[in-house]
Order: structure tokens, then sequence, then C-alpha cells
């Protein structure tokens, strides 16, 4: 059956929004890249700081290509622009969702958003501060008379935002679990029956998600076994909740 009149104006109208959202968006992008690009410079101290006290006297980092230095700095700022941008469309995500949610999924999202965003940013700061510099003065740790160490900008560059994306995606395993349990696909007696499974996929994920070494591993998977217990005690509180929720809803039908 073809649809009628009616039916194509709301469709066209919420297109329509969604266009206006998503230039707004890349607006606010834009924005956040001119911004992080004036700041260049100094942002890419920032990031090569975790490997720059623990480099050998005399060494640094260098670029193998004419366009290489050029490319890293408009990746940077595109991040950086990235993180800034993202409230506001953060922002216009919720305005173009929010009228189709009722008022108990609204009171949701608005702390799935702020733990998520708390969680990823924890990663990427743990990663940061502690994970970078002990796996640089791991690799470091090889250098003899005739090896020195000469980081090239572009592979530190890569090595390091994978990390940091990666960390910051791993410490988001709390939300996900908290999302399984109030949709009743897991509860705290399960995720504790299966612990030592969950151990293992630790490890492996770990394994997948860093480079080649024990020891970033081992960074990695030690956290995550801490935010396994931790999603124990909210799939618990999940459970209540949703109990709670279900027991009010009973009550008011009788």
């Amino acid at each position: 059956m073809a649809a009628s009149q009616d039916d194509k104006i709301p469709l066209i109208s919420h297109l329509e929004e969604m266009k206006t959202r998503l230039i707004r968006s890349l607006i606010a992008l834009g924005v956040g890249f001119f911004i992080s690009w004036a700041f260049k410079e100094r942002l890419l101290k920032i990031i090569v700081n975790p490997v720059a006290g623990i480099l050998p006297k005399e060494s640094f980092l260098i670029f193998t290509s004419p366009p290489e230095a050029f490319i890293t700095y408009l990746k940077i700022s595109f991040f950086t622009g990235l993180v800034l941008a993202a409230p506001y469309m953060f922002l216009q995500l919720w305005k173009f969702v929010s009228p189709g949610l009722y008022d108990h999924e609204k009171r949701h999202v608005i702390p799935f958003m702020f733990f998520s965003g708390l969680l990823f940013l924890s990663g990427v700061f743990f990663c940061y501060f502690f994970v970078l510099p002990l796996a640089f003065e791991f690799f470091i740790g090889f250098t003899t008379d005739f090896l020195r160490p000469l980081f090239s900008l572009k592979e530190y560059l890569s090595l390091s935002l994978l990390l940091l994306f990666m960390f910051g995606l791993s410490f988001e395993l709390p939300v996900f679990i908290f999302f399984l349990a109030k949709v009743g696909l897991v509860d705290s007696a399960f995720l504790r029956k299966h612990r030592r499974y969950a151990i293992l996929l630790i490890f492996i994920l770990a394994a997948v998600l860093t480079p080649p070494d024990v020891l970033s591993q081992i960074l990695m998977a030690v956290p995550l076994m801490g935010l396994y217990e931790l999603s124990i005690l909210l799939a618990k509180f999940a459970r209540r909740k949703k109990e709670k929720r279900e027991s009010q809803e009973n009550d008011s039908d009788d």
C-alpha cells in the first residue's frame, strides 16, 4: 500500500530536522578543529609527554615523509576538536531523539550519557598517565650499545591514539553490563557464576586490543577485572530497581 500524503509530511519533517542537527554538529566540529589547530604545537607536546621523559638523551621523534608532520597536526586537531564539540553534538542528538521517548526513558538517557562519558574519560586518563609511560619504558628497555630508539611521529601517534581509544572503550564495561541487566539478559548471580570465563575473555580482549607485550595486556586486564566486579554490584542494583518498578506497576493495576 502506498504511503498517504499525511504520512509523508512527518517523515519529511524528521529528515529536515535530522539534516539541521547534522549540519549544526558538523559546524561545531569545524569550530573545534580550528580552535585545536591554533594550539596544535601545545597539543602535540601534551600527547608526546608520556614518552618525553623516558627517551634517552639526544633522542627525539622524527617524521620520515614531507607531509607526515602536517598530517599529524591535522589528526591531532581533528580528534581534539571532536572532543571539544562532543557535548554540543550529543545535545543535538538528544534534541532529535527525545521527543520520541517516554518520560521514564528520558530519565535513564541522561545518567547513561553522563556515566558513559565519565568512564570513557577515566579510561583515557588511566592510559595516558599510567599505561603509556610504562609501556614505552618497557619498549625502550631493549636499548643496547648498538640499538637506539628513534620513534617515528606517525607510529607513536597511531599507537598512542589507539591505546587511548581502546582503554576508554574498555572502561565502558560497567555501563554495558548495567544495560544488559536492565533489560533482563544478565543478573548478578549469572555474572558471579561465570566470573572465571569473564576473566579469560578479559585477558583475550586485552591481548587483542593492546600491543603484543605482556605489560600492556596486564595493565588493561587488571582494571577490567575490577570493573567487572563493579558491574556485578550494578547488575544487582539494576535488578532491584526493575523488581521495584514491576511491583509498583502491579499494585497500580490492582
